[in-house]
C-alpha cells in the first residue's frame, strides 16, 4: 500500500520550483467556489504565510475574492482592516498596525512574513472605490474583554440607549480582572455567570443594528456583541466539555463568516486562512467520532461541497516557532523528520522536494487510505510528537489540494513589549 502510494504521489503531484508561476494550476482549479480556506501545518512556519499570501494575491486579482478571514482576534484585525481600507490614518505602516495583536500567541499575526500582504492590500485597495475594497477580519472567539471594551466604547461615542445595558452587562465581569480562567471556574462550577447579560447585549444590538450603519461601524458592534456572547459560553463550556468548547469556537467562526458575508451583501468570496485542524473536513479524520465538527465541515454543509475548496500545507521537517507551554515565550524549535508511514513521510518518500497535489474525481480514490497527519500547536514538544501531533486522515476527503514543502523555517515574530494571555 505505502509503495503505491508513493507512486500516485509521484505521478499526480506537481514541483514547486519557486517561480511565479509555481501555482497556476491551483488558480486555474479555483474557478466559481465562494470561499477558499487555506491551512498550515502549525502556527509558526514562516514558508506555509510566504505562500498563503502569494496564493491570496492572486485570487483576490483574477478570481475577485473580497476578504480575508484569519483565526486571529476580531478587534486587533479590524485596525488591520482600517489600515487597508484607508479608514483610519493611525498607523504609517504596517508593522506599526501589527502591534496591536497583543493577545498570546502573538506571533501568529505580528510576524515579519505577513508584513507584505498588508502593504500590499493598502496598495490595491488604494486604487479601488471604497465599496469594493478588500477587507481583512478576525474570526476567532477570544477577545471577551477587548470586544466588550471596543462595544462600550463606540456605544458611549454614540450616545446610544444600548450603552446603559452595555455597561451593565459588562459589569457582571468585573470582579473577575479581565481573568478569562476564573471566570470559567466561576461560571461553570459556582453558576456566577453572567450568560443573560450578554445575551440580552447581544439581542439588543442586533435589534437596534440598523442604526448604527456607517462604513463597517454596524459590523464591527456585532461581532464584538456576538463574540462577547459566544466567548462567555466558550469558557464556561471548557472546564467540563473540551470537545464541546471546541466546537463552540469552530461554529462562532462559521457565524463571523457569515455576518462578513452579510456585510457584503451575500456577493463576497473569502479567503479563510487557518490551521489544518480547522479547515480539513473534520467527518475526513478521527474527529468525528469524538463529537467534534470544524469551520472546513461546517461551511461545506452550508455554502455546499462545490462552492468551497479547501488547501491544506504540511512538511518534512525544519524549524518552527511554538512555545513549550501556554502563554509562555516562544521557541524557535526543531520540527524532527515526519513519522514513517506518515501522509508527510510519504510526500518526501516520493522525492525530497516541495510539491502540489490537486485531488480531482479521477485521482482522489487513489489517497483514500487514512493516514497519520501531523498538526503542531502553538504548545509544541518535539520529543513526544509520535505521540499526540498525528491525526488519523483520509487526506483526498479533507482536502481539495495540498502543499507539501520539504523543508521549512520558523517565522519571524515581532517584537511585541506587552503580551495578554
Amino acid at each position: 500500500m505505502v509503495e503505491k502510494i508513493i507512486q500516485n504521489i509521484q505521478q499526480y503531484s506537481i514541483p514547486l520550483t519557486d517561480s511565479k508561476n509555481d501555482f497556476d494550476s491551483l488558480v486555474h482549479a479555483i474557478t466559481n467556489q465562494k470561499y477558499l480556506l487555506l491551512g498550515e501545518s502549525s502556527h509558526g512556519t514562516s514558508e506555509f504565510y510566504k505562500i498563503r499570501a502569494d496564493i491570496t494575491k492572486r485570487l483576490i486579482v483574477e478570481r475577485g475574492f473580497t476578504f480575508i478571514a484569519v483565526e486571529g482576534d476580531w478587534p486587533a484585525c479590524q485596525k488591520v482592516n482600517a489600515y487597508i481600507k484607508g479608514y483610519s490614518t493611525e498607523f504609517n505602516h504596517a508593522r506599526d498596525v501589527l502591534m496591536s495583536f497583543k493577545r498570546w500567541p502573538t506571533w501568529m499575526w505580528a510576524n515579519e512574513e505577513i508584513i507584505d500582504l498588508i502593504e500590499w492590500l493598502k496598495d490595491y485597495n488604494s486604487e479601488r472605490p471604497s465599496e469594493k475594497r478588500v477587507g481583512f477580519y478576525g474570526i476567532d472567539i477570544y477577545s471577551l474583554w477587548e470586544s466588550m471594551d471596543e462595544i462600550l466604547k463606540y456605544l458611549e461615542k454614540r450616545n446610544s440607549p444600548d450603552f446603559e445595558i452595555a455597561r451593565k452587562a459588562f459589569a457582571c465581569f468585573e470582579p473577575f480582572h479581565r481573568d478569562s480562567e476564573k471566570y470559567a471556574l466561576s461560571s461553570a462550577f459556582y453558576s456566577e455567570g453572567c450568560h443573560e447579560e450578554v445575551t440580552k447585549l447581544l439581542s439588543e444590538i442586533i435589534r437596534n443594528k440598523y442604526a448604527y450603519e456607517t462604513d463597517e461601524s454596524s459590523l464591527n458592534l456585532e461581532v464584538n456583541a456576538l463574540i462577547t456572547a459566544n466567548a462567555e459560553n466558550y469558557y464556561t463550556t471548557m472546564v467540563t466539555n473540551d470537545n464541546e468548547s471546541w466546537n463552540i469556537r469552530d461554529r462562532h467562526m462559521v457565524e463571523v463568516i457569515h455576518k462578513i458575508d452579510s456585510f457584503y451583501n451575500h456577493q463576497s468570496k473569502g479567503i479563510i486562512w487557518e490551521h489544518n485542524t480547522h479547515v480539513g473536513d473534520a467527518r475526513a479524520t478521527d474527529m468525528e467520532s469524538e463529537g467534534l465538527v470544524n469551520v472546513g465541515q461546517l461551511i461545506r454543509e452550508q455554502a455546499g461541497f462545490e462552492n468551497v475548496f479547501i488547501v491544506g500545507f504540511g512538511t518534512h521537517q525544519g524549524t518552527v516557532v511554538a512555545a513549550s507551554e501556554w502563554g509562555v515565550n516562544f521557541e524557535i524549535m526543531n520540527t524532527p523528520p515526519a513519522v514513517a508511514g506518515s501522509w508527510e513521510h510519504l510526500l518526501y518518500k516520493a522525492g525530497a522536494y516541495d510539491k502540489l497535489l490537486i485531488f480531482t474525481d479521477q485521482n482522489k480514490h487513489h489517497f483514500s487510505n487514512t493516514l497519520r497527519h501531523r498538526a503542531i500547536g502553538v504548545v509544541y514538544n518535539p520529543q513526544y510528537e509520535h505521540y499526540g501531533n498525528y491525526v488519523p486522515s483520509v487526506i483526498s476527503q479533507r482536502y481539495d489540494a495540498f502543499i507539501f514543502v520539504n523543508q521549512t523555517n520558523a517565522l519571524t515574530p515581532l517584537e511585541i513589549t506587552e503580551v495578554l494571555i
